[in-house]
């Protein structure tokens, strides 16, 4: 026997959350599937500055645990289960985790991306705690750092400019001799006096250290790809940006996406091609990648959603 289900969101995060506070408030009856990471990326962040509302600063799980009070407190449950298996073809929406099958009359996807990462051990072991992967979120904290970014695109690009507002010095590192960045974001990043540039070289190490078990990035050891030489170089910060992969693999050829796997929405709503789903969050936003911008459109799809419920009545 299946479980029913007014709505199910599924993931959660700021985009999930908020979609929760709204239609639980709404009086429709919502369960939310936290899956692997219960509060979505905020739970890997250290400090969240920017949010409003926390003029002092809060940290990313604590902020995500009022979050899932608040929801709950409307009505909203959550599920600690992973889905890994969808049919949108006919209403009610089938949605399977490992042991159940539940059914919805309306679904919000909210599962976000993931950010690439490089796969060094010690990308892990100093990952919030000078690695990051998202500049605008935690550069006001490494002012006056020696800072390094990753990546040779767009992203990056932009990155190592808006992180001269805050660096003593930004170098920017690329495993190529050519960028794929487009050529004004190049050419804007090669007048920077601040960002010194480092092509054919990779990172081979990240190293750091660690007092009364708080640890520290300190340096980063690069290696050159053509020569296998081995530089140490000081740095108080890196940022990865070689990009993010949306969490959307169970909707492959279910729901219409970009080239890069996002999901498409139609024009300014949450709607999918699928009337009855609808998306928020990172998993549909590859521009912003904010908590707050999440949030926004977290309420924007319970909203679309509670409408599209109330026309089926």
């Amino acid at each position: 026997m299946s479980q029913h289900h007014k709505v199910v969101i599924v993931g959660s995060g700021p985009a999930g959350l908020t979609a929760a506070i709204y239609t639980g408030r709404a009086n429709i009856e919502t369960v939310v599937f936290e899956g692997l990471q219960p509060g979505g990326q905020l739970t890997i962040t250290t400090e969240v500055e920017n949010y409003p509302g926390f003029p002092e600063g809060i940290e990313g799980p604590e902020m995500m645990e009022v979050f899932r009070k608040q929801a709950h407190k409307f009505g909203a449950i959550s599920k600690y289960e992973i889905i890994n298996k969808v049919d949108f073809s006919e209403r009610p929406f089938k949605l399977w985790s490992e042991n159940t099958e539940y059914t919805a009359d309306s679904v919000i996807i909210s599962t976000g991306a993931t950010a690439k990462t490089l796969g060094i051990p010690s990308e892990q072991t100093y990952w919030g705690a000078g690695i990051s992967a998202c500049a605008t979120c935690d550069g006001f904290f490494f002012k006056g750092e020696k800072i390094f970014v990753i990546g040779g695109g767009d992203t990056a690009m932009e990155e190592a400019n808006y992180l001269t507002h805050f660096g003593e010095s930004v170098t920017l590192v690329h495993r190529r001799n050519e960028f794929r960045a487009s050529k004004i974001m190049i050419e804007r990043t090669e007048r920077n006096p601040k960002i010194n540039i480092i092509t054919n070289h990779v990172v081979d190490e990240f190293l750091g250290e660690e007092n009364f078990g708080i640890k520290k990035l300190t340096h980063i050891r690069l290696k050159n790809v053509e020569t296998g030489e081995l530089t140490t170089h000081e740095a108080g910060g890196c940022f990865l940006a070689i990009g993010h992969i949306p969490n959307t693999k169970i909707f492959e050829g279910i729901l219409d996406m970009d080239e890069n796997g996002y999901l498409k929405t139609i024009g300014k709503s949450t709607y999918t091609n699928i009337n009855g789903v609808f998306a928020c969050g990172d998993v549909q936003d590859h521009v912003y990648r904010q908590a707050v911008t999440a949030a926004g459109s977290g309420c924007s799809a319970a909203i679309d959603s509670e409408r599209w419920l109330a026309e089926q009545e």
